[in-house]
């Protein structure tokens, strides 16, 4: 089921809900991201847990986020969208920037079930700008056609070892709308970019420190492009330190194909951690 659900704050969310009886996972896409990027994540649950995915706000087609917009902000949305769901053990999932805003949810709220993080809440640092900044310019740029678009993406995804398909192009082709001049992406570059920033606001010792659910870390050491990883190993010694009920394991597939591409084995390793913990009802 997809549709448009309103909170109390006004807001409205596009979500895509799907079946399960062992539990609500609501999952959270990264910075350029949509409900889509977690694809392969809700089908492999389905009829297992009941899995929520949602456009956060100025993506997709919920609605435009606002001028003070950050990880924080967002966070704020998730919580009022939990509450308008009326979901009272929600296992949350977060990839990327979705983990940032899914462990200050799981910081301030005490029903939370369990949390799992999709290569994010590592401690950003100059490589990370290095790596995220320049692949921003594509959301400025004009467009012909939706075709346009989706040529160029493709050829920037299949640099970072995504395996291009239907699926793919359908989840980039949604990113965008026509104006009277062309296709443009749905985002502010602006806000994206104030959003990205707001991940070296990210403190450690004030948010994870509040954290008591079972958490389940993947760290993604794969390179991106002929670079480096998203976040350095060492990145997350923050993280692992300060959460006091995590578990990590790493994947040498990069930050991109971790969602982009099916992950069988990250599939099962996550079913057997929402196992011990017992599920939710």
């Amino acid at each position: 089921m997809e549709k448009l659900i309103k909170t109390k704050t006004g807001h409205h969310f596009y979500i895509k809900d799907t079946p399960g009886s062992l539990g609500t996972i609501i999952a959270v896409h990264g910075l350029t991201g949509n409900h889509k990027q977690l694809y392969h994540y809700q089908q492999a649950f389905y009829n297992k847990y009941r899995f929520i995915t949602y456009d956060v706000r100025g993506r997709g087609n919920s609605d435009q986020t606002s001028a003070n917009t950050s990880i924080y902000t967002h966070a704020n949305d998730l919580i009022n969208l939990i509450e308008e769901l009326d979901i009272k053990r929600p296992i949350l999932m977060g990839y990327s920037m979705g983990a940032y805003i899914s462990a200050i949810v799981a910081s301030r709220l005490k029903n939370i079930e369990a949390l799992i993080l999709l290569d994010g809440v590592g401690t950003a640092d100059d490589v990370s700008r290095e790596l995220v900044l320049p692949s921003l310019k594509r959301l400025e740029k004009v467009f012909e056609s939706p075709k346009e678009y989706v040529n160029e993406v493709e050829f920037l995804y299949k640099n970072l070892l995504v395996d291009w398909n239907d699926l793919i192009a359908e989840m980039v082709a949604y990113d965008i709308k026509q104006m009277d001049t062309g296709w443009i992406h749905k985002s502010d570059t602006k806000l994206i970019e104030q959003d990205f920033e707001s991940f070296y606001t990210f403190n450690h010792d004030e948010v994870c420190t509040k954290i008591i659910v079972p958490t389940l870390l993947y760290i993604a050491k794969g390179k991106i492009g002929n670079k480096a990883s998203l976040f350095q190993e060492n990145g997350y010694l923050k993280t692992r330190e300060t959460i006091k009920n995590i578990e990590t394991n790493e994947t040498n597939v990069n930050h991109y194909e971790l969602v982009f591409n099916e992950q069988p084995q990250i599939i099962q390793q996550i079913e057997e951690f929402l196992t011990k913990q017992g599920g939710s009802k």
